[in-house]
């Protein structure tokens, strides 16, 4: 797993963004052989998205032959209301590129069969020859998409109830309001996730330090589903100097060391 260090969440965002779009570029997608992305929603992303946005606009990168999958949404809110994992990916990202819009894929929340919705994602993903680079953020929990501690680590798209903590960190976005807030949702799962050819996980600030301390020092467990990605052949997970208060020393050197000649 490579662990890479940044000093702040400005420039976590441009790495990933610019590592998002070296891989996009390298791979050279076409029509008939896209570059699939698996995208995350929450303030964590939004930096790197507005990023790729202007990579987007200065010429760099082009996501006409790019193919996404988002990892969640919720259950039974509209998909046009303000919230929704819908609305957060095209007001903030889809709407300012020249994504085609068949090929941006969303759980609904509001399907008349649920695991049907579940199930059929999994086939589009896999219909489509997988996906080549899976990102996403991690909660203070250490959970992925919305597999909560707990969740199975072979776990694959499903419903999931949110956790107490998972409710209360999401009611900043409705007006701190717990009433309002979704208490389920539809989630990729772990082994979802794990499937993809490779996969970037970013965390920022201070709130995440043991979230980052579990995935990159702890025993791999279901508690923290985070901690998948040292699994992964091809992981990487992209930090903030606010992320790393609760590694080792050692270990916080150990990655500098070994990233500078990347710098």
């Amino acid at each position: 797993m490579r662990v890479i260090i940044e000093p702040g969440t400005e420039q976590l965002a441009k790495w990933a963004a610019n590592h998002v779009a070296e891989r996009i570029n390298a791979a050279r997608p076409s029509a008939d052989k896209p570059f699939v992305l698996g995208l995350p929603t929450g303030s964590t992303p939004l930096g790197m998205y507005r990023e790729l946005i202007r990579l987007h606009k200065a010429g760099k990168i082009s996501f006409q032959n790019v193919v996404t999958f988002n990892m969640d949404e919720y259950i039974g809110i509209p998909k046009d209301h303000e919230q929704s994992y819908y609305t957060f990916m095209w007001t903030n990202f889809f709407s300012h590129i020249d994504i085609k819009p068949e090929n941006a894929h969303i759980l609904n929340g509001n399907a008349s069969d649920l695991g049907k919705e579940c199930r059929d994602y999994e086939a589009a993903i896999e219909a489509i020859g997988g996906i080549d680079l899976f990102i996403g953020g991690i909660g203070p929990d250490g959970h992925i998409a919305f597999n909560e501690p707990g969740s199975s680590l072979g776990s694959r798209t499903r419903i999931k109830t949110l956790t107490t903590d998972t409710v209360i960190a999401n009611s900043r976005f409705f007006g701190g309001n717990l009433d309002l807030v979704p208490k389920t949702a539809l989630t990729v799962g772990v082994a979802t996730i794990m499937d993809a050819r490779e996969v970037m996980i970013l965390a920022n600030g201070h709130a995440k330090a043991r979230a980052v301390r579990e995935a990159i020092e702890g025993a791999v467990n279901q508690m923290w589903t985070v901690t998948a990605l040292q699994l992964h052949p091809k992981g990487i997970l992209v930090v903030d100097e606010a992320a790393c208060d609760e590694i080792k020393v050692g270990t916080y050197n150990y990655f500098k060391d070994i990233e500078k000649d990347n710098l």
